[in-house]
């Protein structure tokens, strides 16, 4: 005997709608997000090559392990994936469809011997006296029974939530949406940085590692940058920005603050506050005395430059800090002589303007106030599947209660005549939590029993 020749497409088939492959996908999915999770994603490659070393580096940048979730394998798994799903439901769609739309309503020996819930009852009532109890009976139970007569006998048939068979498919058909979702954000979304500097705007953004930056298609302007501080510490409490949306030469958004946890949105591109630095030269309000003339000038002075004085002299800031010894903001400094040797470097704090410097200088010295420019750092995301993402999200919620709480309960009474009354055949069953339909057909039998009021149960 010789086996029938299988084509191509047959076993294509049979390898995508494998159980076996789907436990396979499910494997590497569940491996390659572990590698998503403990590789940090996107970060810039001098972080990678120190912390990895060379040859990790090279080997993680040839495997797209850095951008995982755009690189042409993991897409490809997710398409494998998908196809497998669909096979799958399809290769099994057939046969749920006829148990839920065609059902057999005129069941024959062999079915009711299939079932496991049977219960079957001598009654004295004709048949179609004992056809009319059991209509409200099982119309109570489930819902109102299809009655034919055949070959001498009665058969009902009730069922209730057939469609919810078909919740598993919805939960198949979510994760595919999902999966779609996912797919587009990677192909046409992006995660990008930017910093902008307070004053300043900008209309692009570079992504981590790229080479080309992207046009928004609007700009977007930091009017001011604010953070504050725990008390006594310089561990930063909240860091703000100040935005504007610029568009086409007119300004959309005005004036929006925007925190940590707290983003703005304009045209499907989402800007999050991620950080902040000091930008550019600090700008240093300092007030000079002449000792000898009482003359005094304020100037502002940039670090590290040199600033002329009376005499020939000059004078340069070279470093400031916030809390100089717990005694607040202070500069050091030094004076340099008519000849253009550098004096010896001091101190001016801000809170104490009496010792503004050396007794033996010429001059003294105050520290005013001090002007640090701010950049804020923005991640910058435009996902277009999120929406794709959420409906499929929602279906994935709806598919799990109708597949996992909702069972198709389906009964069979088949009445045919007993000498001068007659006999009753009952049996059902549920596609799904077969424990709680034992118990619900329990109940029925009593209901059964007590309608009929019969001293016989086989």
């Amino acid at each position: 005997m010789t086996k029938e020749k299988r084509s191509f497409i047959d076993i294509l088939w049979d390898f995508f709608a494998s159980l076996k492959l789907t436990v396979v996908l499910l494997i590497l999915l569940a491996a390659t997000s572990i590698i998503g999770t403990l590789i940090q994603q996107n970060r810039s490659p001098q972080e990678y090559q120190q912390f990895y070393g060379e040859t990790l580096h090279r080997l993680f940048t040839m495997l797209n392990f850095y951008d995982m979730y755009h690189s042409w394998w993991f897409l490809a798994l997710l398409g494998i994936f998908a196809l497998n799903l669909t096979t799958c439901s399809l290769k099994r769609l057939p046969r749920v469809w006829k148990q839920a739309f065609e059902p057999v309503t005129t069941a024959d020996e062999a079915h009711y011997n299939s079932l496991s819930n049977r219960h079957e009852l001598r009654v004295p009532q004709t048949p179609e006296a004992a056809r009319d109890r059991l209509v409200p009976l099982l119309g109570e139970a489930l819902a109102a029974p299809v009655v034919t007569e055949a070959d001498g006998r009665i058969h009902l048939y009730a069922e209730k939530h057939p469609w919810s068979r078909f919740g598993v498919y919805v939960t198949h058909l979510s994760i595919l949406i999902i999966f779609i979702g996912a797919i587009i954000g990677n192909l046409w979304g992006f995660k990008a940085f930017v910093n902008i500097e307070e004053g300043t705007m900008t209309s692009k953004v570079w992504t981590s590692g790229g080479r080309e930056p992207i046009d928004l298609g609007f700009s977007v302007r930091c009017d001011d940058f604010a953070v504050t501080y725990y008390d006594g510490t310089n561990r930063p409490k909240e860091f703000m920005s100040i935005l504007d949306i610029v568009d086409n030469g007119q300004e959309v958004i005005s004036d929006r603050k925007i925190i940590v946890n707290d983003p703005l949105s304009y045209k499907g591109i989402t800007l999050y506050q991620s950080s902040y630095g000091p930008a550019g030269n600090p700008q240093l309000k300092i007030r000079v005395t002449d000792k000898a003339s009482g003359e005094v000038q304020e100037i502002t002075v940039a670090e590290g430059r040199h600033y002329p004085l009376a005499g020939g002299h000059s004078f340069a800031v070279t470093g400031y800090t916030d809390n100089y010894g717990q005694f607040g903001p202070a500069v050091e400094m030094h004076i340099n002589t008519p000849d253009g040797r550098h004096g010896a470097p001091f101190v001016v704090v801000k809170n104490f303007p009496n010792f503004g410097g050396p007794k033996d200088s010429p001059f003294s010295f105050a520290l005013l106030d001090y002007q640090q420019k701010q950049y804020t750092g923005l991640q910058v995301k435009k996902d277009p599947g999120v929406w794709v993402v959420w409906f499929g999200c929602a279906l994935l919620v709806l598919g799990s209660i109708a597949a996992f709480t909702l069972s198709h309960r389906r009964l069979w009474a088949r009445v045919e005549p007993d000498g001068k009354g007659s006999k009753i055949l009952l049996g059902g069953n549920a596609h799904r939590n077969q424990p709680a339909f034992a118990l619900f057909f329990d109940e029925l039998k009593l209901q059964a029993d007590a309608a009929f009021k019969t001293d016989t149960s086989r």
